[in-house]
């Protein structure tokens, strides 16, 4: 027997070249042979085919490199929820982008591995530039001044007249990115108090901000008004730390379980060197339930969770929480280390939470903010949408997933941090990886930017996105994706079979057969999925239980959402 070619090498291409044509063929004919989003018949069907198909996984003797690619690929391809079919749209599931799987072919066949330099040269310094510039996106604004860091902004001028679509148009044309007049650096723990919480009903003065979307209401979100320009994030500079340790960066991570447990590490080992108490995570009902494991896995006590009935974290909820976690006799400051989690981008249904005012509320009691951004936070490439996420950058640690509404394969996620010094919890030592002189000598310890050892370069695909699109054709790709949802709220809200929960904050539409009880809404959206018709989530409210559809296909059209819509209607019970 032959013994297998290699995929790198000077001599890899030539035999990846005809293996690729067996494997399109078969995603090809798999595609073609489901005919839908979903294959039908349910999972026990499913399985069946599979076997089916594929025969043995472990045969005595191999049925060589294109039988077996063929079938499996096949076989994979047709029992697939495919996300490119527009009526798959349960889950923040994307469609991912053709050149971003391209670019992980190429990723698959060099295989660095990113835990030391001599295993990725090139692929470490492309990861370090393009989570740094992904992270000056979150934070716009170094120590140094207010430069916006891509430099002078030479297109046209995001929030100038007539340039924002309704309903996300700001009152005034001052641009987010003027002169930083905000107050200096804090560190959570030793900020002064800019008002005394107890002396106002309400801590942060009158409440002028847009009130949390209300559930199962018709009409338009409200347009947002009186945007203010980021300020610098509450990171001092620490003495002996150099210029480069002073900037934004981010880690990659695989998703936002992984970036969220690491923002809670981070605020646990930031923590421990200030408290004797263990950090308590605050966190709305509406936030992802990974915040909940993150702090199971970390040790941390269960999160205080609040309720969210309108779908967002209420600025008066978190004030008396935060209130009643302080010492008595001690204003202001907490009994114990406090880190709040905010959500932009809810998993049920996009909601984003009031940032600002969280992150006014943070800062006055002397709490640590994270932000899960993993769905929302692609709304940074829009000029349009931009202003959605106006005081993300006051977070200490932001959770950003690029296999959401970033169209890249799983997986691409980030954890985005305003000084790369805050990442220095992280820093660990295996001598046989980053050695103490070989990274005295100038060799980049790659260890610490990630609890994991080895690992792909999932940079490699986000960044050939980025430069392929740039941040003009991304916005475009976020604009579409949510006009779309917008135009399936408003064919459910003219439909007198339909009621619609929302308007959409993001991509996800909630709705239900008009009287639908729980019931019969998950009857429906099961016969769907039996049948290989549609996929659809489903969600539980405060005023019961919904389809959910999350629109995440930027090729998707008008008519589209009309037969989606035509063929819930035809599987509603009568």
């Amino acid at each position: 027997m032959n013994t297998p070619p290699l995929a790198g090498g000077a001599a890899g291409p030539d035999a990846l070249r005809p293996l690729l044509g067996t494997v399109l063929d078969a995603l090809r004919d798999g595609a073609e042979a489901r005919g839908g989003p979903l294959p039908a018949g349910g999972p026990g069907r499913v399985a069946a085919r599979l076997r089916e198909a594929t025969g043995p996984v472990l045969p005595e003797t191999g049925r060589g490199p294109h039988e077996a690619l063929h079938a499996l690929v096949r076989a994979l391809a047709e029992g697939a929820a495919d996300p490119a079919d527009p009526h798959c749209a349960a889950h923040l599931h994307c469609p991912p982008l053709a050149l971003a799987a391209a670019a992980d072919l190429a990723a698959a066949a060099l295989n660095p591995s990113m835990d030391s330099w001599d295993q990725a040269p090139a692929a470490s310094a492309l990861e370090a530039r393009t989570a740094r510039e992904l992270a000056a996106l979150v934070y716009p604004y170094g120590p140094d001044g207010p430069a916006h860091p891509y430099g002078p902004d030479t297109s046209v001028p995001p929030y100038g007249p007539d340039t924002l679509a309704h309903p996300y148009r700001p009152d005034g044309p001052t641009p987010p990115y003027g002169a930083d007049t905000s107050p200096p650096p804090y560190d959570p723990d030793d900020a002064p108090l800019p008002y005394d919480p107890d002396g106002s009903p309400h801590p942060y003065g009158p409440d002028t901000s847009p009130s949390p979307r209300q559930p199962h209401l018709s009409g338009t979100p409200r347009p947002l008004t009186n945007l203010t320009h980021p300020y610098r994030p509450a990171t001092p500079t620490l003495p002996g730390r150099t210029h480069e340790d002073d900037q934004p960066d981010a880690l990659v991570t695989t998703g936002g379980t992984e970036s969220n447990q690491l923002g809670l590490l981070l605020a646990r080992e930031h923590a421990r060197t200030r408290h004797t108490e263990p950090l308590r995570v605050v966190c709305g009902a509406n936030a992802h339930h990974s915040v909940h494991r993150a702090a199971w896995l970390l040790g941390l006590p269960e999160p205080l969770t609040l309720p969210t009935p309108d779908g967002t974290l209420d600025p008066h909820t978190l004030h008396t929480a935060l209130t009643d976690l302080r010492h008595p006799g001690s204003p202001g400051a907490p009994a114990v280390p406090v880190l709040v989690c905010a959500t932009a981008g809810t998993t049920d249904t996009g909601a984003i939470d009031p940032l600002p005012t969280l992150a006014d509320l943070t800062r006055a009691h002397g709490a640590r903010l994270h932000v899960d951004a993993a769905y929302g936070g692609p709304l940074l490439f829009s000029a349009t949408h931009r202003p959605l996420l106006d005081g993300l950058h006051r977070a200490h640690t932001v959770t950003l997933d690029l296999h959401k509404l970033g169209w890249q394969p799983v997986a691409a996620g980030l954890l985005a941090v305003p000084r790369a010094a805050d990442l220095a919890p992280l820093t660990h030592r295996a001598a046989y990886l980053n050695a103490d002189d070989d990274t005295e000598a100038g060799l980049p310890d790659l260890l610490g930017r990630s609890l994991r050892t080895t690992r792909r370069p999932d940079i490699l695909k986000m960044a050939v996105t980025l430069q392929a699109l740039g941040r003009t054709g991304l916005a475009d790709l976020v604009d579409r994706t949510l006009a779309a949802a917008r135009t399936f709220a408003g064919l459910i809200d003219d439909h007198p079979a339909f009621e619609l929960h929302s308007h959409p904050t993001l991509s996800t539409v909630l709705f239900r057969p008009t009287g639908a009880d729980d019931t019969t809404v998950a009857t429906i959206r099961r016969r769907l999925l039996h049948q290989g018709r549609a996929v659809l989530g489903r969600a539980a409210t405060p005023t019961g239980l919904w389809l959910k559809a999350t629109l995440l296909n930027p090729h998707t059209t008008t008519d589209d959402l009309a037969s989606l819509l035509k063929l819930v209607e035809g599987h509603t019970p009568r």
